[in-house]
């Protein structure tokens, strides 16, 4: 088994081993290809982000300066938004629902090195999926560890720090981020788009 095989199958992997170096250098291709696009350039966009990663839907903008380690392991839902300078280390499976909103600077890491550091310095690396469900928003500057679960229509305020799964339809903030309150009827303001 090679070690983008078990990488797949979420076992401990060599993170220095030639064929995830190869698929690397493919990737950084493709993303700086996408990112010297504009957005005069829809049907472009398009094209290159259905060659990077693994599915995309309709509609997805995002936004320059991308960057992802594989790019095939990440399935975009259908109008998604993701904000500037976002990163997503995929190296389990990344899945991003339906209408969700990624503000700037988001970094999503389904990646961890050993933490003995002989190991590390050796590349010893594992990965756990993260799921993105749908209508998510998730704030300027928030970290997604590997494992994670983000449950459908919550918001995960700016600056927090996701360690452990997010359950549906709250507000949760913080580091580590936490469960604030529900969303409820008490949360909407009236506004409808003309």
């Amino acid at each position: 088994m090679n070690d983008w095989e078990k990488l797949q199958k979420g076992l401990l992997y060599d993170d220095l081993g030639q064929i995830l170096v190869e698929m690397r250098v493919e990737c950084k291709k493709l993303f700086r290809k996408y990112n010297e696009t504009d957005d005069s350039q829809p049907e472009e966009r398009m094209e290159i982000l259905k060659e990077l990663l693994g599915s995309v839907g309709t509609n997805p903008v995002i936004e320059p300066r991308f960057q992802c380690e594989f790019g095939k392991n990440i399935h975009i839902g259908d109008n998604v938004y993701i904000n500037f300078g976002c990163t997503i280390l995929d190296c389990a499976e990344v899945t991003i629902g339906n209408h969700v909103l990624i503000g700037p600077n988001a970094g999503i890491y389904a990646v961890n090195h050993c933490i003995d550091p002989e190991e590390r310095i050796r590349g010893g690396c594992f990965s756990k999926p993260i799921h993105i469900e749908d209508y998510v928003w998730i704030g300027a500057d928030v970290t997604i560890v590997p494992g994670v679960t983000i449950g459908k229509g919550s918001v995960i305020g700016a600056g927090s720090v996701v360690v452990k799964d997010i359950p549906p339809n709250v507000v949760a903030v913080g580091n580590p981020c936490r469960v604030l309150h529900e969303i409820t009827e008490k949360d909407k303001t009236g506004y409808r788009r003309e």
